[in-house]
Formats: C-alpha cells, sequence, structure tokens
C-alpha cells in the first residue's frame, strides 16, 4: 500500500506561489529556506514573507543573499556552508541557542550538473551538498523544529529517474558521469523526506519531497548554452522551451507542501504540481515519482550511512 496518489488538490502545473497561499496566513511563524535568495528559493522566500512569515536564509554568499533580500520584509541572513559540515554545526548551534523555533524548513539550495568536484573527506560535492549537507542541518535543528508541529521540506527533481543510490560507488571513485551524479542527489533527496517523516511523525515533524519543475534559474549555471538548446530547454534565442514554468509557478509546489492544509496528517511522500504524485509503474515520469525513491528499506539504509558520514542522528 502507498501513499502515493494524487489527492485532487485543484491545483496545477500553473498555479503560482501566491495562489497557493491565498487565504493562508503565517503570522508568527518562522521558515527557514536554504539557498532562499536565488531562484526559486528566492520565490518561496518571497512568498512565505508576503503570507506574513519571519524567513531565515542561510546562504555561503550572506551579503549576496543580503542584498538579494533587501526589498522583501521579515527576510533575515546567516551564515551557512553546506558542503562544510563545521559551518553547518556552527549555523545550527548558533540558532538553536536563541531559544527561537522554526515551522517550516526548506532544503531548497543544490548543485546541479556541476565538474567533478570533491569536499570534505572525498565526498563527490553535489550528494555532500544536496542531501549530507541538508541532512546534517535537519538534525542539527531538531531542537528547534516546532513541537507543536514542524514541516520539512526536501526541494529533489523529476532528475531522480536517473540513478537510484549507488550503494557500490556512492561517490562516483570509478568515474563521473555529472547527471548520473545529480540524479542520485535527487533520489537522496526524495528517501531523506521518507524516513524523517517516519522517525519524526508521532513528534509532529512531517517530511515531504517534491519536483517543483522545469524552470531556469542559476542552478543551470554549469550547464552551458549550447548544450541546454541542444537538449530542448531553450531556444537558439534563449526562449524557455514549452512546458517550462515561471520561477513564480516553480517555487508552487514548495510552499503547499510546506503550508497547505490539505496534507495535515500526511507526510513523506513525494509531490508534484501541488498534488501527491502517484507511484511510476511504467516508462512514465511526468507526475510521478521512482520506486525506489520512496523506498522505506532504502530510506533506513541511506539514513544509517548518512548519520555515520555526519556524525549526526537526533531522531533514531
Amino acid at each position: 500500500m502507498t501513499a502515493q496518489h494524487r489527492i485532487g488538490s485543484g491545483f496545477g502545473a500553473r498555479t503560482t506561489a501566491s495562489e497557493v497561499l491565498a487565504g493562508i496566513d503565517l503570522s508568527g511563524r518562522t521558515a527557514l529556506v536554504t539557498g532562499g535568495y536565488s531562484g526559486l528559493g528566492l520565490e518561496t522566500t518571497r512568498a512565505l514573507s508576503a503570507a506574513g512569515a519571519q524567513v531565515i536564509v542561510p546562504a555561503r554568499r550572506p551579503a549576496a543573499a543580503k542584498e538579494a533580500l533587501r526589498d522583501i520584509p521579515r527576510a533575515e541572513t546567516g551564515e551557512l556552508d553546506l558542503a562544510d559540515l563545521d559551518s553547518v554545526r556552527v549555523f545550527a548551534e548558533s540558532l538553536v541557542e536563541t531559544g527561537r523555533t522554526i515551522d517550516i524548513l526548506v532544503a531548497n539550495a543544490g548543485i546541479m550538473a556541476c565538474p567533478e568536484t570533491r569536499v570534505g573527506p572525498g565526498w563527490e560535492a553535489q550528494f555532500a551538498v544536496n542531501h549530507l549537507g541538508h541532512f546534517a542541518l535537519v538534525n542539527r535543528l531538531r531542537p528547534a523544529l516546532a513541537p507543536g508541529g514542524a514541516r520539512v521540506v526536501s526541494v529533489s527533481s523529476g532528475a531522480h529517474f536517473g540513478s537510484g543510490i549507488r550503494w557500490h560507488d556512492l561517490h562516483f571513485r570509478e568515474g563521473y558521469d555529472k547527471w548520473a551524479a545529480y540524479g542520485q542527489s535527487k533520489t537522496a533527496n526524495v528517501l531523506f523526506a521518507v524516513r524523517l517523516d517516519a522517525l519524526g511523525a508521532a513528534a509532529g515533524v512531517r517530511a515531504f519531497a517534491l519536483h517543483p519543475g522545469s524552470i531556469l534559474t542559476p542552478l543551470q549555471r554549469h550547464i552551458p548554452r549550447e548544450d541546454q538548446i541542444a537538449m530542448g530547454w531553450i531556444s537558439p534565442d534563449g526562449t524557455p522551451a514549452e512546458g517550462f514554468k515561471t520561477p513564480e509557478q516553480g517555487a508552487a509546489t514548495t510552499v503547499w507542501a510546506a503550508t497547505s492544509p490539505q496534507l495535515d496528517g500526511r507526510g513523506g511522500v513525494y509531490c508534484e504540481d501541488c498534488d501527491i504524485a502517484e507511484l511510476a509503474t511504467d516508462d512514465t515520469t511526468s507526475g510521478r515519482v521512482a520506486p525506489w525513491a520512496v523506498d522505506p528499506g532504502e530510506a533506513s539504509r541511506l539514513w544509517d550511512l548518512s548519520a555515520e558520514l555526519t556524525g549526526v542522528d537526533a531522531f533514531s
């Protein structure tokens, strides 16, 4: 039995973040959005702030973040490098010490299809930044997650269909493939939400993962323009392909997962187009999630390995 079934939310692929939040008052609530000063993260921050939330935006480049957020009320910055677990620890400990509570945590920051890069003890960078950094951050922020109920939202991608967890060679030491590495990290984002929800639900911590859709943002910085044209993402004049979303539409599923009362009592599911996705049973990927990305056994195995690698586990 799977929880991966559409619930008929009434929203869709063209819904915007502001439309999702219409009638929802987040006054007095605090959200944290990693990478919340660029691309989809910026639109997520803008939408949550407009609904009344105080938004904390930890950033590797806090000065750039502050400039990007200067016209958004109730948005504040902090310094955090997800590739550096010491930086994650310092940021999280400082926030916990303030006694503040976090109602919404959006693990949004990420890198895509970058050249082979090693961080920490030789970890592949996409897995380290997109997954391990967020794993450590959420676990270290456990004392700050609102006792009355908090939602953790993991921004994944349809690219998770490109690779399950490569248990035999997690860090691509036997040959680097930038797209397989990205796909593995996005599968990890989903499995993280599956296991976090299983461990945290009894304490009111619910977790969701999602595919925001195809959107042109700074996430594509490592992909040459000619490659984007060849893949059909953009036309030669730079026009996005049909089916691509605007950033405002791209942020909609994130804020829906973070705030919608339609998801009360639910969790551990993968969402797309402001609804819960169906489980893939054939080659169809749109509106679907790969079985390996929501497998509880895979989720538990990845959680245990991540705890071992990062040295932190506040939920098990």
